[in-house]
């Protein structure tokens, strides 16, 4: 009873303190596409992904029942790093719907504009406003509303004590004359948050799930679905050392804050995940470190497989080069890349369970095989066009004044001018379960498995490569097949002896992948990009630079004639791939399971 008194309490109380209309709100996650095209075709940093904001303190002034309810400490407001614009998680501010998603709207063209100045916060903040009004001028009756809105919510200025009250009528005058203020008077308290504008502070932030190199967190797989992208704000503090006493005298009612000392090692796949409920209502990550060491920390992962197990390495390996996207320049012999080809490797025939689909595909396929024409009316053939000498002699008969044309009839092969290369990313992130039978790996090799089946029945040119990397030293491209080798059981041994990799420097694989291809003398030339994560690596390739590397490198090969496409697992691929392959330059498989059957249909429309 007591339980259920309180909750209603807390529920009146809070709903009295601070007025939200969770009905009316519009969450990030339902504007999350929009806001990224949004952001990116307003000039925005295309290189950024759209993720929610941690709540900040904000040290201003609360009314009476916000103390009382212990609420308002905190807001979601926006802000840019060199990874990700943060917004709001959701927007509720206002009773009216669409003025909600208009907050949005006008976030983003604000961040969009947004110049790197060492200006104070209320004079970026107008800068940025009076640069969006002047870029985009549709979007100022928006604003106006908003503005009228938001001033409506604010305190009263002549409520207020000296010095809020003179900080509140600067902000007031900001938001409704942007550039007209030019500083903002000092005050013991902060003003009020400023929903219209960027953050003051912008706080260091860390992804709750840490910063360790393992490799299952950083490759952004399909198959492990994170519901909670939240970052938090972090700090580095000395473990405890677990000698401190009870406290035996106090009031339990006069603690306001629980902070709770959790060692958490860093799990192997043996290990049930943490329980990371705790975390969720926590503003701030204490992170330690106890400096032990522990021997699951030498992980296989880590070490290469001795040679006699490992694949076959072909000469001693290809010197490419990397971008560097800080330094915005190509870093010469960077990378080595390694051609490998699969030891002990035997010839096979298709498994059977891939039989019938097989069955099906090539008989689909088969239509585009090349096919005989004939052309009629021609001046020159092998053949004599019947219908045009019989209406021809018709003609001539009836007196009718023939005009000049072709008798014979010639035939001409409709040949399909095209090259094929997949690379597939055999990554570590590939060893992962996308269903109680079968793993990533297992998908992609009935992937490459029915692919190649297609292909070979329609007689086009195509090759298959997988990759992996570890460090910029080895990147390892394992060779399945050429395009001058006929698919057959020896190849079918190959896909079939491919097994999960380390990381996904996938910059330098698209290069070398993108000289094969180049070779080939073809009207048309896919380079088609099978993954499920993004770029990573354990060095610096992580990130903002593996992504931008991968992005030059795609445009090397735009340049060199060919046509990237990449299909993905990751459910998180919209959030990126844009910025990589183009609106149109790839697709997201929902199913894994579903991929392949699906890959060599979208080949089909590919290459329609």
């Amino acid at each position: 009873m007591e339980e259920q008194v309180g909750a209603l309490w807390h529920k009146l109380i809070t709903g009295a303190a601070d007025k939200r209309y969770p009905g009316e709100a519009v969450t990030l996650e339902q504007i999350s596409k929009t806001a990224g095209i949004l952001f990116r075709a307003w000039g925005g940093d295309s290189g950024l992904a759209v993720k929610a904001a941690t709540a900040t303190r904000h040290e201003a002034r609360r009314t009476l029942l916000q103390r009382i309810a212990g609420s308002n400490l905190a807001t979601e407001l926006t802000w840019l790093d060199g990874e990700t614009l943060h917004l709001p998680a959701m927007v509720d501010l206002f009773p009216q719907r669409e003025l909600n998603r208009d907050l949005y709207l006008w976030l983003i063209a604000l961040a969009a504009t947004q110049s790197h100045s060492t200006q104070s916060w209320i004079r970026r903040n107008q800068q940025a406003t009076q640069d969006a009004l002047a870029r985009f001028p549709g979007l100022a009756p928006r604003y106006r509303r908003l503005v009228e809105t938001v001033l409506s919510m604010r305190p009263r200025p002549e409520r207020l004590p000296h010095g809020e009250r003179e900080q509140e009528e600067a902000i007031r005058a900001a938001l409704q004359n942007p550039g007209s203020v030019e500083r903002l008077p000092p005050a013991r308290r902060a003003p009020q948050p400023v929903y219209l504008w960027l953050h003051p502070n912008p706080p260091a932030s860390v992804a709750a799930s840490g910063n360790c190199h393992d490799p299952q967190s950083h490759e952004g797989g399909s198959n492990i679905k994170n519901k909670n992208d939240r970052r938090y704000q972090a700090e580095r503090v000395d473990t405890p050392n677990g000698k401190d006493g009870f406290m035996m005298f106090f009031r339990a009612e006069s603690i306001f804050s629980w902070a709770e000392y959790i060692k958490v090692n860093r799990p192997t796949e043996e290990d049930e995940p943490p329980d990371q409920r705790a975390a969720d209502d926590l503003d701030r990550l204490s992170v330690a470190q106890d400096g032990k060491t522990t021997a699951s920390r030498l992980k296989f992962d880590l070490d290469l497989p001795s040679a006699a197990s490992d694949d076959l390495p072909l000469g001693e390996g290809i010197v490419l080069p990397e971008w560097h996207y800080k330094k915005r320049l190509l870093q010469p012999a960077h990378c080595r890349l390694q051609p490998m080809l699969a030891r002990n490797a035997e010839p096979l025939p298709l498994p059977a369970h891939l039989s019938a689909t097989a069955r099906r595909l090539r008989s689909q396929f088969a239509a585009l095989t090349p096919s005989k024409v004939w052309i009629k009316g021609q001046f020159d053939g092998s053949e004599l066009d019947l219908d045009a000498c019989v209406q021809f002699s018709a003609d001539r008969v009836s007196g009718v004044r023939a005009r000049e044309q072709g008798l014979y009839k010639a035939h001409h092969y409709r040949d399909r001018d095209l090259a094929c290369l997949l690379l597939a990313d055999l990554s570590l992130s590939t060893d992962a379960y996308v269903s109680d039978q079968a793993r990533v790996i297992d998908v992609i090799r009935d992937t490459l498995f029915l692919f190649s089946e297609a292909l070979s029945a329609t007689g086009d040119r195509f090759a298959l490569y997988g990759f992996s990397s570890l460090k910029r030293e080895n990147i390892r491209f394992h060779i399945v097949k050429e395009f001058e080798r006929k698919y057959n059981d020896e190849v079918r041994g190959r896909i079939a002896a491919i097994k999960p990799g380390f990381y996904t420097r996938m910059g330098a694989a698209i290069r070398h992948a993108s000289q094969l291809l180049a070779k080939q003398a073809a009207t048309q030339r896919l380079l088609l990009i099978l993954t499920d994560g993004k770029p990573n690596d354990l060095d610096q390739y992580e990130g903002r630079y593996g992504v931008e590397d991968t992005r030059v490198a795609i445009h090397e090969a735009r340049q060199m004639g060919l046509r990237p496409f990449c299909v993905t697992i990751d459910e998180k691929g919209c959030s990126y791939l844009p910025h990589l392959f183009g609106v149109n330059g790839y697709v997201v498989i929902r199913k894994p399971s579903e991929l392949p059957r699906e890959l060599p249909l979208l080949y089909a429309q590919l290459t329609r």
